[in-house]
């Protein structure tokens, strides 16, 4: 097994041409619209999600070339949900992975566009005819993403964020929110990773989504450390700009000893949920050391 930076350096670069051939080309028609849905998804990001679809991938016997389909189609959705995000009637920010954020670049109504297009795009990419054999099990994974992505997922969890401005919210109240919004999607890739093979066990399936009930929690905990410690230039977004919001998150909530716990804690309850697999579990037990010791 190769070590953990080769290997997550060899998917995000398969991700980007996989990503690359789908999105259509700048030379169709509207140009405009593609030139932006191209800018806005491709040459950025640490592709968090399509490394836990290939890593579940590899732990359930899916064949690479499936899962790269899973995996483009979980990072449309999650970079459409950061157009949307940036725009300014959501968290109004002009900067994403270090450039300008896609209504900037261009203007909102494109954004919009670009958010629509890449979620119509992803399901046509789950869809495709070649990448389960049982037509039933990808019909299980397209509801998979389709719940993950909707009002009882993401944008769901969205809809929280926005109606929790200035609110004091408990812990309980603010998981719930981010289960949701950041976790859903997390889970739905790791979970469409070992769809892609050819009858999951349940068991397995159950220990996979722990898993990743827990690293997705932690992946936003982490994100509010670093939203409170980081500058802009590492963040590759505005940073601090929660507190200016008056957003509610797990610093300001728990304190910046105690958010840095939790997400130790969370990072435990994620390898102890993976144990059962043994050496094979490796690739997960590395993407959760990944996550969680971004920033300490």
């Amino acid at each position: 097994m190769s070590d953990f930076p080769s290997w997550a350096a060899r998917i995000q670069a398969r991700t980007e041409s996989v990503l690359s051939t789908l999105l259509p080309s700048v030379d169709v028609a509207p140009q405009r619209l593609h030139t932006a849905m191209r800018y806005s998804i491709l040459g950025g990001g640490k592709r968090v999600r399509p490394l836990l679809a290939h890593a579940a991938g590899e732990l359930f016997g899916s064949h690479a070339d499936k899962v790269d389909y899973a995996a483009a189609a979980v990072e449309m959705i999650h970079a459409y949900s950061l157009v949307h995000d940036d725009m300014p009637c959501m968290d109004d920010d002009d900067l994403r992975r270090g450039k300008p954020s896609c209504h900037k670049q261009f203007d909102d109504a494109t954004a919009l566009l670009v958010g629509d297009a890449l979620q119509s795009l992803a399901f046509q990419t789950l869809a495709r005819p070649e990448l389960c054999k049982d037509a039933q099990q990808q019909m299980k994974m397209i509801h998979l993403l389709a719940i993950a992505s909707g009002s009882r997922g993401m944008a769901g969890g969205q809809a929280i964020d926005l109606a929790s401005v200035g609110i004091s919210l408990t812990q309980q109240e603010l998981e719930f929110m981010h289960i949701h919004k950041t976790g859903a999607l997390i889970r739905a890739a790791a979970l469409l990773g070992a769809y892609c093979a050819e009858a999951p066990e349940d068991s397995r399936l159950q220990a996979l989504d722990r898993y990743a009930k827990c690293i997705g929690l932690a992946f936003q905990v982490v994100d509010d450390i670093l939203d409170n410690q980081a500058d802009t230039a590492t963040l590759g977004k505005t940073a601090g700009k929660d507190a200016e919001n008056n957003k509610p998150t797990y610093v300001t909530i728990l304190g910046l000893a105690r958010a840095k716990e939790f997400a130790r804690e969370l990072h435990t309850e994620a390898l102890d949920s993976i144990a059962p697999f043994g050496a094979d579990g490796q690739r997960l037990a590395q993407l959760a050391d990944f996550i969680t010791e971004r920033s300490f």
